[in-house]
């Protein structure tokens, strides 16, 4: 067997390892022109780490990352609505990761042309049509940097894993449109900083309508480290606005982030010092795209963002995509036949995202915060005389265990 990847981010990259590791050849094509270090902060939870500790990952990214001892929920004022111990500190077998979203894709991609060899990555080629027969696969890829010849290839599976504006899923859902967006923009930054607390706390202030995200991505150096911030405020009306372009690389000046930072509150933390010193500060719009019937067609599915793109609250995008390629490699090891495995892979993954998904725009975990602000929008004395710990914790508990990183007890 031989497997075509279409698109080298996290969850393309994860994939190759996953599949090298069952002795199952494949390519990755990648329409940049390098695969480099973009993107700011991310979190990676215990359930998608224990899939990089099985391919040996662990010692790379705790050079890079941060181990995620304590995660608060707080208003925006900066009352604690919720705080509870995660990865390890939490009695998982694995950690919690924060950390840069490059450097994260950078220890995947080192150990793919470690192992696999710099060949199993072609980077330059946009997966632009493809046709199947009942023996294989054949991809062709333009050149998406220089617009000269194109690339052919032949597998005997196609995986489409290649973001939510994935090619691939256009052609099998070609009127599906733009991504579904609800009107809130990201801002996102970071900054070397005095470091917080322990050095390995985050905190969320704010529900889905406006936040405030706080957490380093690195390990701290001396009394600092670098630390990551974000902002979500919904600013437009969805009905008669279009979002701004999807792009990790499009910048906002300072003059059109900082007010809206200032709306929020994290005790200890100053805010408008935090983004002012931010040396670029990244514009995203916060989208997704309904859940689909199906993601495979013959010998071609589609994995990660390109199947199930959802909104980043819960810090479970790159996640579910490690999942997935743990998922989709099992099935093409043990299956007799790819139609099989994809078909396999689809029936156990394409349920629990679908899930996700619809979660996640209600606010994921982070709905706790838009539960008591509703009831206390001017604040409180006590949380629990604004809502229940029993409440509380069913809200976020609950979260954790549909999307399969329930805290395990000790």
């Amino acid at each position: 067997m031989r497997v075509i990847i279409a698109g080298a981010g996290i969850g393309g990259l994860t994939t190759a390892l996953m599949l090298h590791a069952r002795g199952i050849p494949c390519v990755l094509y990648e329409s940049a022109r390098e695969v480099r270090e973009v993107g700011v902060g991310i979190n990676v939870l215990p359930h998608a780490i224990r899939e990089l500790a099985t391919l040996g990952l662990l010692p790379a990214l705790d050079k890079v990352g941060v181990r995620t001892r304590t995660l608060s929920y707080l208003t925006k004022q900066g009352q604690e609505v919720w705080s509870e111990l995660r990865g390890t500190h939490a009695g998982h077998d694995v950690p919690q990761f924060s950390i840069h979203r490059g450097r994260l894709q950078k220890v995947i991609f080192d150990a793919v042309v470690d192992r696999l060899g710099s060949d199993a990555i072609r980077t330059g080629r946009r997966l632009a049509g493809f046709v199947q027969d009942d023996s294989g696969v054949t991809a062709h890829f333009a050149d998406s940097v220089e617009g000269a010849a194109g690339q052919t290839d032949r597998g005997d599976v196609l995986i489409c894993a290649d973001g939510i504006h994935s090619a691939g899923r256009r052609v099998f859902y070609p009127d599906e449109g733009a991504p579904s967006w609800q009107g809130v923009v990201m801002w996102r930054g970071a900054a070397e900083w005095p470091v917080w607390r322990d050095g390995e706390s985050m905190a969320i202030g704010g529900g889905l309508g406006g936040k405030f995200v706080l957490y380093p991505i690195a390990p701290a150096q001396g009394k600092r480290q670098l630390m990551n911030w974000v902002v979500n405020v919904r600013i437009k009306d969805p009905a008669v606005s279009t979002p701004p372009p999807d792009s990790w690389s499009r910048q906002a000046p300072l003059s059109k982030v900082l007010p809206h930072a200032l709306r929020f509150s994290v005790p200890g933390v100053d805010i408008a010092g935090l983004v002012r010193a931010a040396p670029a500060i990244y514009e995203y719009p916060m989208a997704d795209r309904d859940p689909l019937p199906r993601w495979t067609f013959g010998r071609i599915t589609l994995l990660g963002d390109a199947a199930h793109p959802m909104y980043p609250v819960g810090s479970n995008g790159a996640s579910q995509a490690m999942l997935d390629a743990r998922c989709l490699a099992d099935a093409l090891a043990r299956c007799e036949h790819p139609r099989a495995a994809l078909w396999e892979y689809e029936k156990e993954r394409l349920p629990k995202t679908a899930e996700i998904v619809r979660t996640n725009r209600l606010g994921g975990p982070e709905r706790v915060i838009d539960e008591v602000e509703k009831r206390a929008p001017g604040g409180f004395r006590d949380v629990n005389d604004v809502l229940s710990h029993e409440h509380r914790r069913a809200i976020v508990g609950g979260y954790a265990s549909m999307a399969g990183f329930s805290r395990v007890k000790t």
